[in-house]
């Protein structure tokens, strides 16, 4: 299986501009340049959306974690926060902070954060970076 999106840029890195699309159409000609990277302008940057896929990919594969131990979450809540700091000449994603937020009836706080665990070990966006990943997994009563 192949996903894809595309990225245009115009113009030099401080004063350009570029859009984002992807297949799915979920992003279409959607903005980005310095000012959304570094400032607060507007539109989106390469951190916010892996942030977006690490935190849809590991309750995707949380989901799939519980499933196989024969438990069917009621909600599932994550929340990325990507690091991106300079080191050395350049920028470099130094961590993502993953913070979880479940209410599955009938299980405990251990059983949860082992499988928790596990999941964010198997979750293939997880793989991809080198970043440190934390998580912090409370379970609702």
């Amino acid at each position: 299986m192949k996903r894809t999106a595309s990225a245009a840029w115009q113009g030099d890195l401080k004063e350009g501009k570029g859009h984002i699309s992807s297949q799915s159409g979920a992003l279409k000609d959607v903005q980005y340049g310095f000012n959304t990277r570094f400032e607060d302008g507007p539109g989106t940057n390469p951190e916010e959306l892996i942030a977006a896929a690490h935190a849809g990919c590991f309750t995707m594969a949380l989901a799939a974690q519980l499933g196989e131990a024969g438990i069917t979450a009621q909600n599932l809540k994550t929340t990325a926060a990507v690091t991106l700091e300079k080191v050395g000449d350049g920028f470099t994603i130094t961590a993502v902070h993953l913070v979880l937020v479940a209410k599955i009836p009938g299980t405990d706080q251990q059983t949860f954060e082992a499988i928790a665990n596990k999941a964010k070990t198997g979750c293939p966006v997880s793989k991809l970076l080198n970043a440190t990943i934390t998580l912090d997994a409370t379970l609702e009563t």
